[in-house]
């Protein structure tokens, strides 16, 4: 029965890679046309792609856990060699990537590409991927060492120790990626004129007046519009698309940086650190039970991969939990918004602008919400809305 699960895992990895390949090659050849804007068909899409996608991960996941890593693992007595672990490890990032590429590809250029969305060419899209990688690989590489490291020193309590030290790996995450990570990937430019002077003094009544105001060129990558608040411990960024300074209405940018700004003032970003080192509790100390293997053999490549096998199980069960999160918080800065702008109408004008602009659904089907969205339906959010700008 192992026998065939384990080959099942390895043809459905095998074939989902060949399927996207072919579609990602044939892409590459002879663009596919474009189609009319349908939020309906492109969301269906996307959630095929994303179903599909996730159960290759797991299928993948499964087989180099359980198959490729007993066929890693040393002799009886023998200490792996750091330099074959992490070469191990660095080669494992780099094939679940090319293993991965095809379906982005189709999921992340084509799919966009074909709906209008992104006007990327296929270079630019790899070289991103490219970079990616490099950091991937060097932020992995040495988080793994500090794992091995907390397994040897600490074998019984190593869950706890792994816990404790992604508090402050969080903290420096939420101020490096911003600074020194995203303008590897677009370039930032302070905002000037009235709209700078109009964010400033919406900021300044919240306690973020001194942020850094800047424009994004999001269009680089997406037609999408969008606009964050980010940045911890004097770091504070507000950062709005060059797709949603043009196309939106002034009120209508000020209403979504004003959304995005109640997120600051609510300490999200801080909730978001909490209820990160939580999940790194629920995943460090539920992947040492999956993986039902002795500690000494955890430090190894294979006991990492059966690791990384039970780390991506439980982030999946919990993701529903962090979706509920997500909306709840979704939902008070549209409140705030409301609060802060005083103009819930500019608000639910943004928001179908959004719509339009990201194709996007008014309603996805219950289940992909509960499970995986990170955001209310547009519908509830618009009608709350127009419902505030009503009874003002």
């Amino acid at each position: 029965m192992k026998r065939f699960v384990l080959g099942l895992c390895g043809g459905v990895t095998i074939g989902y890679t060949l399927i996207r390949s072919r579609e990602a090659l044939a892409e590459l050849r002879r663009p596919a046309i474009p189609l009319a804007a349908d939020p309906a068909a492109y969301g269906e899409l996307r959630r095929a792609l994303m179903l599909g996608g996730i159960g290759r991960s797991f299928a993948a996941l499964a087989f180099a856990a359980f198959y490729t890593g007993p066929r890693l693992e040393q002799p009886t007595g023998t200490v792996e060699s750091r330099a074959r672990r992490l070469a191990l490890v660095g080669a494992a990032l780099i094939g679940s990537t090319l293993l991965d590429l095809p379906g982005d590809f189709v999921e992340g250029f084509a799919l966009e590409r074909r709906y209008g969305l992104s006007k990327q060419e296929p270079g630019a899209w790899l070289v991103e991927r490219a970079k990616g990688l490099g950091i991937s690989v060097a932020l992995t590489l040495p988080l793994v060492e500090l794992l091995v490291l907390a397994i040897g020193r600490a074998p019984r309590r190593w869950p706890l120790a792994a816990t404790l030290g992604t508090l402050p790996l969080l903290i420096l995450a939420n101020i490096v990626a911003p600074t020194y990570i995203a303008p590897l990937f677009n370039t930032f430019e302070p905002i000037e004129g009235d709209l700078a002077t109009d964010i400033r003094a919406l900021a300044a009544r919240y306690g973020a007046g001194d942020a850094t105001i800047l424009r994004v060129d999001m269009s680089r990558q997406t037609e999408k519009a969008n606009a964050y608040v980010t940045g911890l411990l004097g770091t504070k960024r507000i950062v709005v698309g060059d797709t949603l300074i043009g196309p939106f209405a002034r009120e209508e940018t000020l209403f979504v940086v004003a959304h995005e700004l109640g997120h600051y003032v609510a300490r999200d970003v801080w909730r978001g650190v909490a209820l990160a080192l939580a999940a790194a509790a629920l995943t460090f100390f539920g992947g040492r039970a999956i993986a039902d293997r002795p500690e000494r053999e955890l430090a190894s490549s294979a006991g990492l991969l059966r690791l990384a096998f039970a780390f991506s199980l439980l982030g999946t069960l919990a993701g529903p939990l962090l979706a509920a999160f997500s909306r709840n918080r979704e939902r008070a800065a549209d409140r705030f918004a409301i609060e802060a702008t005083g103009d819930a109408s500019a608000g639910a004008s943004a928001f179908r602008r959004l719509r339009e602009r990201n194709l996007a659904e008014d309603e996805q089907p219950k289940w992909m919400e509960i499970l995986f969205a990170s955001h209310p339906s547009l519908r509830s959010r618009i009608d709350a809305l127009e419902a505030a700008a009503i009874s003002r």
